[in-house]
């Protein structure tokens, strides 16, 4: 796995961020927040911290699920679930430090509200044809949604996108 910068350069950047100041201060791990920030980076667009932490809550449920591995970068590393690439790819934009602070705060327990349980999200472009998708928020160019039985499905449509 390639790394981006120096593990003491992104914990100085978390730091610098406010990150370690968190209600909920834990220690981070560098290869999670490794692998969480390249989950961000590369499916969020760079286009929000809201978006940033939309992906990272789909992560984090992963991990707390059953049917997934349980860690961050088993969950990011399996295959075909996420960017072609992520985690390889270089991450070199003015988005990369937002990247950084915001899978640091997700890895200290912030989630994004309206994403809640959901574990799936495709590009908010994207229509699918299933009847068992149930959209809860629309952030950072993704539409989040859970798998339900299509007489639960409440929401079929993606939601408009929040603000961020």
């Amino acid at each position: 796995m390639r790394t981006v910068r120096s593990w003491t350069g992104i914990a100085a950047l978390l730091v610098a961020a406010g990150c370690a100041a968190a209600p909920r201060a834990q220690r981070v791990d560098a290869e999670e927040l490794n692998c969480m920030a390249r989950a961000m980076y590369f499916e969020s667009h760079r286009s929000s911290r809201e978006g940033m932490i939309a992906v990272g809550t789909v992560v984090m449920n992963r991990v707390d699920s059953t049917e997934f591995p349980a860690t961050v970068c088993g969950v990011v590393g399996q295959r075909n679930q996420f960017a072609p690439g992520v985690m390889s790819r270089d991450m070199n934009s003015r988005s990369l430090p937002l990247a950084l602070e915001a899978a640091g705060a997700v890895l200290q327990g912030e989630r994004h509200p309206q994403v809640e349980t959901a574990r799936f999200f495709h590009a908010a472009s994207y229509r699918a044809g299933y009847n068992n998708m149930h959209y809860v928020a629309t952030a950072g160019g993704n539409a989040f949604y859970e798998k339900r039985p299509p007489a639960m499905v409440t929401q079929p449509v993606p939601l408009p996108p929040s603000g961020g």
